[in-house]
């Protein structure tokens, strides 16, 4: 070793080490502290509830397993793992295991577009044509009665007529899953077959061919689901206004900011034990789902359902838009953005939309919880994966829960069941 020949040497040493050690403890402090129940105003005794009601479920053969995590006031104070990760090995289930969240990927994505938002880059009435051409002069299918005997062949769109979209779609449109795009319509089910993502596509490629889709409705009059091809469009937005991948731009944006290390579109070879087996209930039993095709897919980031994760991971997310877009220092968005983002946008007036239960911006809001028939407070929000995971922020408790289950026909009582289990843990 070298002697410091300087005093201007030493401190320059001084200064590299403290950096050194901020860098150290900025990275430690990535994921959220835990509590005792009782310190944020929760029963340690009636939490113990979440484990009756999670294993009635088990018991009903409706998941072989699941993790369920509960945070309050900015620290978990429930967190366990329960059943089995896989029954054909009894492999027990762990509290870091991974699981498709699918849909979950969408509030996830709403987050980057209104970062984007926050920049100045887009707004929510921009028309998505103004970033895709190919959405220009999108037409609406307007279903006909078959006048012929003879009926339409399986998978085939009815008879239609096209016209013309009342108004161009825009990013609040697809947030809001008011565009209909894509959105459960025999003609677009039919059509975007015709044009489908071939093996090996990215964004890039796919996204615009989704130009040539009719709509299911006019933009705007009605609520209905768009499952992909919605919040995939926004994804390629992020693209284009990044000038990143939306995989990287997640990444470096708001993964790594939010110390969640443990979230992938593919994950690597040495997360692989640790993803839950996938099962499908079937007359009473759980049946196993193959998802080789998932894992084998490395070039297409879904934004509207591709991500996998662990609980740990999500409730990073979920404690940062709790906090009003900050977690541990880092600030991904004001608490303005938040608001605006947890709002109703689609009221639950609007067709489609059951009662109690208003849209926001890729989140769903729960207007009224005693027409919804939730547990909850009024403004919670949140949103679920297609494979049975869950997550809600309540604002009003200052609360984030967190519920990772892997069957791809979930019976949604459990949600339910696990938010009751919650909500009457509080008791100050």
């Amino acid at each position: 070793m070298y002697p410091i020949r300087s005093l201007q040497e030493v401190q320059l040493v001084k200064k590299n080490l403290v950096l050194l050690l901020l860098a150290a403890l900025s990275a430690g402090a990535a994921s959220i502290q835990s509590s005792k129940p009782e310190d944020v105003g929760f029963s340690s005794e009636r939490l113990q509830r979440i484990h009756q009601a999670v294993a009635r479920h088990i018991d009903a053969h409706d998941i072989s397993g699941a993790v369920t995590l509960v945070a309050r006031k900015g620290r978990i104070v429930h967190f366990e793992n329960h059943g089995l990760m896989d029954l054909d090995s009894k492999k027990p289930m762990s509290k870091d295991a991974l699981f498709w969240i699918a849909s979950m990927s969408k509030p996830i994505t709403g987050v980057a577009i209104l970062m984007l938002l926050e920049e100045g880059k887009v707004r929510l009435t921009d028309p998505v044509s103004k970033f895709i051409p190919e959405f220009r002069g999108l037409q609406v299918a307007m279903i006909q009665e078959r006048t012929g005997p003879a009926p339409a062949a399986a998978g085939s769109a009815p008879q239609f007529q096209s016209v013309p979209a009342s108004h161009e779609i825009t990013i609040r449109d697809l947030l809001t899953h008011v565009s209909g795009l894509v959105s459960g319509g025999p003609v677009s089910t039919a059509e975007v077959a015709k044009a489908a993502r071939k093996p090996g596509e990215a964004l890039a490629d796919y996204i615009p061919r989704l130009g040539t889709v009719p709509l299911d409705f006019q933009p705007g009059t009605r609520w209905s689901y768009s499952p992909g091809a919605g919040f995939d469009t926004l994804g390629r937005i992020v693209e284009i206004l990044s000038g990143q991948t939306f995989d990287q731009f997640l990444k470096q944006r708001i993964f790594e900011p939010l110390g969640m290390k443990d979230i992938f579109f593919h994950p690597p070879e040495d997360r692989m034990p640790r993803i839950a087996a996938m099962y499908r209930r079937e007359a009473g039993t759980l049946q196993k789902v193959d998802t080789k095709d998932r894992l084998n897919n490395t070039t297409y980031f879904s934004g509207a359902g591709g991500l996998m994760t662990d609980a740990e991971d999500y409730v990073q997310f979920g404690q940062m838009l709790a906090n009003g877009g900050e977690l541990n220092g880092k600030r991904l968005l004001s608490p303005k953005t938040v608001q605006m983002m947890a709002a109703v946008h689609a009221p639950d007036t609007l067709p489609g939309r059951p009662k109690g239960r208003g849209f926001g911006l890729s989140v769903q809001v729960v207007s009224d919880p005693i027409a919804a028939g939730y547990r909850v407070s009024d403004g919670s929000f949140g949103w679920d994966g297609a494979f049975g995971t869950h997550f809600w922020v309540d604002p009003k408790e200052k609360l984030v829960g967190v519920l990772m289950i892997q069957t791809n026909n979930p019976n949604r009582e459990l949600d339910r069941d696990f938010e009751n289990a919650v909500m009457q843990a509080i008791v100050e």
